[in-house]
């Protein structure tokens, strides 16, 4: 039988209640996997005609996990940016993400922020990859894809930040 969406959700409870951490996320993460790989699921959460966006799959009231299905146009690409004191798993059901992983150079207290690639791959379909707090990345979409995102709490509520190349500058989120 085929690993199912209220299964992973279920799972995705047990686990970070039992354990919040780099190594409860990367249960989750394994788990992704599984989802992505049940045609069904993917046949259930995307269609060719889906619009571009986000929808909310599933909110834990006790863990205020999300678990997101996102619709990325041809082209998206994004500026470098943290999910704050959060945390994030991405996963692919159709198309790639290009990902890049960067590392501040100069000061956290600098009112600029300086930065390097530190690392940079594709996340293909049916794979996931977990990110922790704080980690400074940028996501790219060379054609459409389908992604499966799970968060720690509802990121559009929580200070985080995004980097504007142009200006090296630190654009808080609220």
């Amino acid at each position: 039988m085929a690993y199912t969406l209220d299964q992973f959700c279920a799972d995705c409870h047990d686990i970070l209640t039992r354990s919040a951490d780099d190594a409860g996320r990367e249960e989750v993460r394994a788990n992704m996997e599984k989802l992505l790989a049940n045609a069904d699921f993917v046949a259930e959460t995307w269609q060719d005609d889906t619009p571009p966006g986000k929808r909310v799959l599933y909110h834990d009231a006790d863990t205020d996990v999300y678990v997101l299905a996102h619709v990325q146009e041809t082209g998206k690409k994004g500026n470098p940016h943290s999910h704050g004191a959060s945390w994030a798993i991405y996963g692919n059901a159709l198309g790639s993400t290009d990902m890049t992983i960067w590392r501040r150079t100069n000061a956290e207290d600098d009112d600029h922020a300086e930065l390097e690639i530190a690392d940079s791959y594709a996340i293909t379909p049916g794979i996931a990859r977990a990110y922790g707090p704080g980690l400074i990345h940028s996501t790219g979409h060379p054609s459409k894809a389908w992604v499966l995102r799970v968060t720690g709490t509802d990121l559009d509520t929580l200070p985080r930040y995004r980097f504007d190349p142009s200006k090296d500058k630190i654009l808080e989120n609220a």
